[in-house]
This record gives structure tokens, C-alpha cells and sequence, in this order.
């Protein structure tokens, strides 16, 4: 007995499904039913007009090639994923691809990156679902599809967060925070740590980033610890802010990296404790210390803005003298590389626009829907990111700088490294 093709097989059992059951209650079912049934027979008679035969019709004079079996797929429909018998041929001249299947596959595809896209900027799965109804006139996909679809932003996540990082030529390295609301915990918020860099090539790439309660030390310290059982080196420098837990996790996993103190956070704070009236007094000072051609000046000026304003406002100089060496350890380092190192500015822009396209969820439903869109929002604005000069005069400087560090500060030996880390 000759056995029949699927679309036949499913046009018998389409006779059962209308003599025994109400449509009105099996209409997605029926679509779905529909639609495989229509894509399988445009696939055979793709193959029978290749093959210039019918099913179990001898070659003769024919084209070469067989009918080899079927092979399942899946493609996303409106209705949702159906499963599609494909045909198979073998023994043909040349390399047979079926012409219908890939282009309703490159369809799926491109429609998966259209949703993607979508959802990283900031729409939520409501607003997508409306969109493409409004773009095509009927529905293309469900709230639940583009949510199914939107996973794929997690498996990218969490590759990320296991890809081998030995190989990061790492030179300055930057850590900050954003915190952002789950609906479980309303009034509550929860730190996203994030750590970025700048490579020996000039390119600025996003390292790593999870999830920290509090941004606490503990927090920093698994952050970083990850960092280095995954292999990154040691980077030349660690540019923060003042949060104390960071800070000591920075000391304590990498303490012959020099640190440097974030000048938009340190401005901030010490502008934020004068009146008003004082800021744009105060403001040139404090940026003639921060652009000083070299560390020596830098102190030097530090010295004078003390004496001058120290009276009259302690409370700022004091905030302004706080960790002040690290505030200046950016003018050791070449000066096209200062203005991009002294500050975590870079990812607070970044942070800018991920808040933008967060706004559409006032509270994360979960962990996994928050890490994935910050997730999606900052990878897709550090391919934004512009390098930065790496000559080789701008590498010579650093290697002297290298060298002095070294006499400056003895390195842990193995032992301690370890003990650190684990």
C-alpha cells in the first residue's frame, strides 16, 4: 500500500474535525491546522516540480534525485508555533534547498529581530502585540508569543555571564550601579552591578553585569570574584564612585590596581553642600584641580581651594578632601586617556536610557524580566561606544607607569591571591 503525503494525511483528518467537532470552539486549532496544511503542500509541489514527478511515479528521463522522508520544523505563525513535516531529496545534481521554506524561515527570523528590537527599546509585549496589529491590519503575534520570543534575551544574558574572559586585554576597568523596582517588593529596589572597560585596542565593551541587593561589599566582592575565576586580568585601573562597599571590594580583589574616584560623583557631592549662589564660585576651582596637567599640580591646587573656601564651608572641603588621592591618580595616566577614565559617565548615560525604555514597566514582574532588559538595553548602547586613542606614544606612557606602580606597591604573591578570591 502506498503511503500518502502529510498534506494529504491532514485533509482526511480535517474531514474529522468538522464532523466531529464545533469550529467555534477549536478556531485557533483550526488555523493552525489550516496553515500547516497549506505550507505542506506548497513544499510537495515545490519537489514535485523539481523532481518532474509525482509521489512513487518512476524517474524515466526525469531529473535526478528522490523523495527522501520528512524532516520536522517548527514556524511561528499568528496562531503560534506549528509543526511542519518538510520534504527531503537526495541524490540530486546540485544542492536542493526548498525555496518556500526559506523564505517563510527568513520571515520567522526577521520578525523574531523586529520584536527584539521592540522590546529593547523600550515597548512592552502589549505595545508590540498593538503595533503589528495596527501595522498589518490583524494579529501577528500574541502578548505570550513576544514574550516567549523576548526569552531569547535571557539565553544571551546568561552566555554573557559565562563566556571565558581570558582573553580581555583589559587596561581601565569601570564599576557603578542601577537600581530598579520589582513588583513583588513594592518601595523596594534592587542594585544591577555593572562593571564595563576599556581595552588595549581602545574599544570599550561591557564586562559584566548581576543582580546586588544593596550594592553591598559582599555584593562587589561575588561580582568581581566572578570576573576572575572567569580569567580577567588585572586592569591597570578601577574607576568608582564613593560607595564604601565598592571601594573595598575593589582594594580587596585587585590591590595593585590603582583606583580612581569618579569627578561627576565627587563634583556632585561637594557642590551639593554650598548654597546655591556659591556653586558657579566654586565649580571653576574645583575643575582647574581635576584638569591639572600632572598629580603635583593637581595637589597643589587641591591645597589652594582648601585654604580658600576650608572657612567658610568645611563641610565641602572635607567632602572634597575625602579620598582625594584617588580623585587625582587619573592625571598619572596619558592625557587623551584622562577625560575618559576619571569618571563612570559612560555608563550613567547608558543607565539614562535604560531608565527611558524601563519607564513603560513601572515594577518588574520578576528577576529574570529585569535582567534581561537592562541586560539588552546597555549591550545594545555599548556597540554604540566610541574608542578611544591607543598610540603607540600613549602605550610607552603606560608602560612607565606600569613600572613605577611596581616600585610603588608590593604585589600580593600567589598565596594571598587565591586566598582573596575564594
Amino acid at each position: 500500500m502506498k503511503r500518502i503525503p502529510p498534506s494529504m494525511a491532514l485533509s482526511l483528518l480535517a474531514e474529522g474535525f468538522r464532523q466531529e467537532n464545533d469550529p467555534r470552539d477549536l478556531l485557533g486549532e483550526l488555523m493552525r491546522f489550516g496553515g500547516r496544511r497549506a505550507v505542506e503542500e506548497l513544499l510537495e509541489a515545490e519537489v514535485t516540480e523539481k523532481l518532474g514527478r509525482e509521489r512513487y511515479e518512476r524517474r524515466g528521463d526525469g531529473p535526478q534525485g528522490y523523495r527522501n522522508g520528512y524532516k520536522k520544523r517548527k514556524l511561528r505563525t499568528a496562531e503560534g508555533v506549528i509543526e511542519v513535516k518538510v520534504p527531503q531529496v537526495r541524490d540530486t545534481e546540485e544542492l536542493f534547498q526548498m525555496a518556500i521554506w526559506e523564505a517563510l524561515r527568513r520571515r520567522t527570523e526577521v520578525l523574531d529581530q523586529l520584536v527584539l528590537e521592540m522590546y529593547t527599546r523600550g515597548l512592552s509585549t502589549r505595545d508590540i502585540e498593538d503595533a503589528l496589529r495596527e501595522a498589518t491590519g490583524g494579529r501577528v503575534l500574541s502578548r505570550s508569543t513576544v514574550s516567549r520570543i523576548s526569552d531569547v534575551l535571557w539565553e544571551e544574558y546568561e552566555a554573557f555571564c559565562q563566556r571565558d574572559l581570558s582573553g580581555v586585554d583589559i587596561v581601565y576597568l569601570f564599576a557603578d550601579a542601577i537600581y530598579e523596582s520589582l513588583r513583588q517588593q513594592a518601595g523596594l529596589k534592587e542594585g544591577i552591578l555593572v562593571t564595563w572597560g576599556i581595552l588595549g585596542d581602545g574599544s570599550k565593551v561591557l564586562i559584566h553585569l548581576s543582580l546586588g541587593n544593596k550594592e553591598s561589599y559582599e555584593d562587589w566582592l561575588e561580582h568581581f570574584r566572578d570576573l576572575v575565576r572567569r580569567g580577567l586580568p588585572t586592569p591597570l585601573t578601577v574607576t568608582t564612585d564613593g560607595a564604601p562597599g565598592l571601594i573595598k571590594a575593589v582594594e580587596a580583589i585587585w590591590p595593585e590596581a590603582e583606583r580612581i574616584r569618579c569627578w561627576v560623583h565627587k563634583m556632585r557631592n561637594v557642590l551639593d553642600k554650598v548654597p546655591e549662589e556659591v556653586r558657579p564660585v566654586l565649580k571653576p576651582y574645583l575643575e582647574a584641580v581635576r584638569d591639572a596637567p600632572d598629580i603635583e599640580t593637581g595637589r597643589r591646587l587641591a591645597e589652594e581651594v582648601v585654604a580658600r573656601f576650608g572657612d567658610d564651608y568645611p563641610s565641602a572641603m572635607r567632602c572634597f578632601q575625602e579620598d582625594l588621592e584617588a580623585s587625582l591618580a587619573h592625571l598619572e595616566l596619558p592625557a587623551v586617556h584622562r577625560k575618559h577614565v576619571r569618571t563612570t559617565n559612560l555608563i550613567e548615560r547608558s543607565f539614562e536610557e535604560e531608565r527611558r525604555r524601563a519607564k513603560v514597566i513601572p515594577r518588574f514582574r520578576t528577576e529574570k524580566e529585569c535582567l534581561k532588559l537592562v541586560f539588552a538595553s546597555l549591550w545594545q548602547a555599548s556597540e554604540r561606544w566610541r574608542r578611544i586613542r591607543f598610540s603607540e606614544h600613549e602605550r610607552k606612557q603606560l608602560d612607565r607607569y606600569r613600572q613605577v606602580r611596581q616600585s610603588r606597591r608590593r604585589r600580593p604573591n600567589q598565596e594571598e591571591r587565591k586566598a582573596t578570591v575564594a
